[in-house]
């Protein structure tokens, strides 16, 4: 396993961590914790004890070598903030390298340290005319020797906000953004040895007009695992891992028998069609349910398209195991259940606690969380319409919706259509909803959300949000703390520490690096604040203001934070904010000309001390 496996900003001013093998994460912890005490919250070793440890390394294509007219788009530190969704604000590290000609390529080094026999090719090529993508090929090299043609699309990117039409539709007159996709490869032939180098080139087979690379992971897929004891095989109750026949059915059946007879269900290597007519969620509560593995086992959600009210989520209950499976899906915009075939990845609740592990969802709405003492961990998400993973109590006061004590921890996250890791408590318009408690969010990582933000505490009590990173926001903020919306519960308490936030403050209206805001003001919470301890965090390269503090009712201790090189202020509370400040220890460096540490707009009525 890698420590943060992936480059981080590489080639970029921001943060230069490029590529690298690194110590096992109690290691790194064990480190970081002292050098805080050593040095007062040392900052490279915040950045290192940051993020998720994957079984992969994530390679920027700007660190690379380019060849022929390969150019690279970036957008730099302290660079005007942009007003519109572009392949820079989407791309990580808001920089990728395009290819527009025959001949034009990237080389890079396999720096891993060992053999890779698959890759995820992070890009995008242009839309269809007329909506609904198109298809082509780009070519692979290793040690420049042609390996394999890559197959890209881009018929699930390229959607239009506020199309009179609807989403898919170029021509209504929307604003392009979700530029992106992702696409695994299995590498043709020898693996790649470390050392080695791989080659995106474009030649003359490739017919996309331009190729637009922003990243390439590098993994050493394991062999799949094998049937465990005491389990039943979908396989056997009929199911298809040939993607020829729809298993909905037998898949359900098989649960349905495994819950009877205290047994688990096993989902052999395969792909399986899930298109039945009878159009229910599968429903996995109170069994555990393993594949051979995110490579080697995938349901795929094929929904006929234009879906009417096609439910395709997975349903997740009390006592459910479910483990080393990919799950994917034909949906081509957002909507719940809506026309264009989007649907949770999972659905999780109940009373009696669930786990989810090692899981890899694509190309599906929201992985939705609620219920009590649930945890999510080890898992992947990409593509999404939604959120990548969403604590919350269910927008209802059912028992088995609560959201207590649900822990995601250890996630990577890439290219969410909503906020990447977000924790929702919404009182409801009677205030009778529970109060969010006890969320966690721990050593995740949120890279290139197309919409909303990296990270969003949206009420709750007892939150902790601990060890993560953002890298490159899109369209909103790397880290949001306030309430959801005008029927939120307010954010009685929440502890941010040790947090990595690179960017930030896009497109979407006026956005800041963190932004701290309050509770409306409501007769159901009438005298709420917000309250939120952050310590230890280092916040760099916003595109607007390091860190904002908006609206009244505010309380903020901030603690040996870091903020390096934000486009405008440091920190900044606007005019009309109503609240404290406790500041102690903190350092706001490498302002650009003419920006300030602190900004304090409401002087008389935002107190600040230390």
């Amino acid at each position: 396993m890698f420590r943060r496996g992936f480059s981080v900003l590489c080639g970029s001013a921001l943060l230069a961590v490029c590529a690298l093998s690194v110590p096992p994460q109690e290691e790194i912890r064990a480190d970081a914790v002292a050098a805080r005490a050593e040095a007062g919250a040392d900052a490279n070793a915040v950045a290192a004890a940051a993020g998720a440890t994957t079984p992969f390394v994530t390679l920027e294509a700007e660190a690379g070598q380019r060849g022929g007219g390969a150019t690279v788009r970036s957008i730099g530190p302290g660079a005007t903030a942009p007003t519109k969704a572009t392949l820079e604000t989407e791309a990580s590290g808001y920089a990728l390298v395009e290819l527009k000609s025959n001949g034009d390529s990237v080389t890079l080094p396999n720096s891993t340290g060992k053999t890779a026999n698959t890759l995820v090719v992070r890009a995008s090529i242009p839309d269809a005319p007329g909506g609904g993508g198109i298809t082509a090929t780009l070519n692979l090299y290793v040690n420049n020797v042609f390996r394999q043609a890559i197959t890209l699309d881009s018929r699930q990117a390229w959607n239009y906000r506020g199309a009179t039409t609807n989403p898919d539709d170029p021509n209504a007159g929307g604003q392009a953004y979700r530029f992106y996709n992702e696409f695994p490869v299995w590498v043709t032939g020898a693996p790649i040895a470390a050392g080695s180098t791989i080659k995106l080139q474009k030649d003359a087979g490739n017919t996309a007009a331009v190729y637009d690379i922003d990243s390439v992971d590098l993994e050493n897929v394991a062999p799949a695992l094998t049937q465990p004891a005491n389990s039943i095989s979908v396989v056997s109750n009929g199911a298809d891992p040939k993607f020829v026949k729809d298993s909905t059915v037998a898949i359900q059946n098989t649960v349905n028998t495994a819950r009877a007879e205290k047994k688990s269900v096993w989902i052999p290597p395969g792909k399986y069609l899930t298109n039945s007519l009878v159009s229910k969620p599968l429903d996995f509560t109170g069994v555990k349910v393993q594949g051979a593995g995110m490579w080697h086992s995938t349901i795929y959600r094929k929904v006929p398209l234009p879906a009417n009210s096609w439910r395709s989520q997975t349903l997740v209950g009390s006592g459910t195991t479910l483990t080393d499976l990919q799950i994917d899906a034909n949906a081509v915009w957002r909507g719940i259940g809506g026309t264009g075939g989007s649907d949770y990845g999972i659905n999780a609740s109940g009373a009696g606690g669930w786990l989810v592990d090692r899981l890899w969802t694509r190309h599906i709405d929201a992985n939705w969380l609620s219920g009590s003492n649930g945890v999510l961990q080890n898992s992947r998400t990409a593509d999404s319409y939604g959120d990548g993973y969403n604590i919350n109590n269910g927008n209802t006061p059912h028992p088995d919706k609560l959201g207590l004590n649900i822990t995601v921890r250890n996630n990577f996250a890439r290219n969410t259509g909503d906020d990447s890791y977000a924790t929702y408590a919404d009182a409801g318009a009677n205030g009778d909803n529970g109060q969010v408690s006890g969320a966690k969010m721990l050593n995740n990582t949120a890279i290139a959300p197309w919409w909303a933000n990296g990270i969003r505490i949206a009420g709750g009590r007892n939150v902790e949000v601990k060890n993560n990173l953002v890298n490159s926001v899109s369209s909103n903020s790397a880290l949001e703390i306030s309430v959801f919306g005008d029927s939120g519960h307010p954010l009685e308490s929440a502890t941010v520490s040790g947090n990595v936030l690179l960017g930030g403050g896009g497109w979407n209206g006026t956005r800041h690096g963190v932004h701290i805001g309050s509770p409306a003001a409501s007769s159901q919470f009438p005298d709420a604040y917000t309250n939120v301890t952050m310590s230890d965090n280092i916040m760099r390269g916003a595109l607007r203001a390091g860190l904002q503090i908006d609206k009244s009712r505010v309380k903020v201790t901030l603690t040996n934070n870091t903020i390096d090189r934000p486009a405008k202020q440091g920190i900044w509370i606007p005019a009309g904010v109503t609240g404290t400040g406790a500041l102690t220890g903190n350092t706001v460096q490498n302002l650009l000309p003419g920006q300030v540490a602190i900004q304090n707009d409401s002087s008389a009525t935002f107190k600040i001390t230390g």
